[in-house]
């Protein structure tokens, strides 16, 4: 009887794992789309697309 329930808490220890691996994941897409949809904002970024850092060398 003894192995059956740590078998039992075992089991359920890699089912709490998995889960919270699975809910990091999550929250890592959500974050990231988060980044992603204020790319259009007219408020966003101040720096042209085109032009670059730097000036050209003389």
């Amino acid at each position: 009887m003894y192995d059956y329930e740590l078998y039992r808490a075992t089991s359920a220890e890699l089912i709490r794992r998995a889960e919270a691996e699975r809910e990091i994941g999550r929250a890592r897409l959500a974050r990231r789309a988060a980044r992603r949809t204020g790319r259009g904002d007219p408020d966003g970024k101040v720096r042209e697309a085109g032009r670059t850092r730097f000036a050209p060398a003389a």
